[in-house]
């Protein structure tokens, strides 16, 4: 069975478009495959962090990939920091990594511009995201279309671990969905639905109470032509409401545009308002009951322990192929 690796910072509460485009793949695929889907709190602290907001971060998310539907039982869940073989073999690729290519890193750049000092994990984090990957003999990563390059620069890192010094890297491929990947902002439809927005109308939380889901979608940008049709280039804003209902509702883009001929964008997005609160209930039941109960903490020790034995094994053959420590 081919092995998938993913992993979400726990920075803030999660969007619609975390949902769609990461959490919603994961279920699908954890029947396909063997899954590791890592709460990665040590890549959040590349920039300032209060450490109260992240440990509440942390087990919110954690509860968030249960409650989406990811099954403890089929795929690993576990947090990244409680699992010292990332940090571990994150500091071997950065001794294999160069200074030119984390700087042309469009993270960093986007990240670091305009500010006079940025931390050195701002630069070195791509190596620590390139550890996470491989100490899972990782075959597929499930990633939005902007973490293509970080794919690209852990493909690179492998085969030049590879070819220096053991060849004991599987080289991964990066799995992007055709739809859903990048769902847009619903106040600026040209870019990505963000946490980090600082309109909290561009984006849908994921624990959004229904009456502030509907409202967001009732003010979501579109455009004066009142037609329910799908045009990327010329209709931004009804196109990214047409792909959330379509990916939520179950049905194909074609037939949602058949469904409201003729009618206007008010009825579309009363009903989109529904689609959305339906699809996300389940999801927010079970976050508030798993939040309030010792369940999680158990699951979590589970997956952390499942997680250890398999990056320890790997790591020593880092290690062994490095030259490091003594050779057992």
């Amino acid at each position: 069975m081919k092995t998938i690796f993913s992993g979400i910072q726990p920075s803030g509460t999660l969007t619609l478009g975390n949902y769609i485009g990461a959490l919603k793949q994961f279920v699908d695929l954890q029947n396909e495959y063997d899954c590791y889907f890592c709460i990665v709190d040590q890549h959040a602290i590349t920039v300032p962090q209060d450490r109260l907001e992240l440990r509440k971060n942390i087990k919110s998310l954690a509860a968030l990939y249960i409650a989406a539907g990811i099954d403890p039982s089929k795929a690993t869940i576990f947090i990244q920091s409680e699992v010292p073989a990332h940090a571990q073999a994150g500091w071997m690729m950065q001794c294999i990594s160069y200074i030119g290519e984390l700087e042309r890193m469009t993270q960093f750049k986007d990240k670091s511009a305009g500010k006079e000092a940025v931390s050195a994990g701002l630069l070195t984090y791509p190596p620590l995201m390139v550890a996470d990957i491989l100490l899972y003999n990782t075959d597929i990563v499930p990633v939005g279309d902007d973490q293509k390059q970080h794919i690209e620069l852990t493909r690179d890192l492998a085969e030049r671990f590879n070819k220096k010094y053991n060849d004991i890297f599987k080289i991964p491929e990066a799995h992007i969905p055709k739809v859903g990947a990048r769902i847009m902002s619903l106040q600026d439809p040209t870019k990505k639905m963000s946490k980090s927005d600082p309109n909290s109308k561009s984006f849908i939380a994921l624990l959004d109470d229904p009456k502030v889901i509907e409202k967001k979608i009732k003010s979501a940008v579109t455009d004066s032509e009142g037609v329910v049709k799908y045009d990327v280039e010329n209709k931004p804003g009804i196109s990214n409401l047409l792909s959330i209902y379509s990916i939520l509702g179950g049905m194909s883009i074609a037939d949602i545009e058949k469904k409201y001929e003729g009618k206007g964008y008010g009825d579309f997005k009363a009903d989109l308002a529904q689609v959305v609160v339906g699809a996300l209930k389940p999801l927010q039941d079970r976050y508030y009951e798993l939040i309030k109960s010792e369940e999680l903490d158990v699951l979590l020790d589970q997956g952390a322990e499942k997680a250890n034995k398999t990056a320890r094994k790997m790591l020593k053959k880092m290690e062994n192929a490095m030259g490091l420590g003594r050779k057992r």
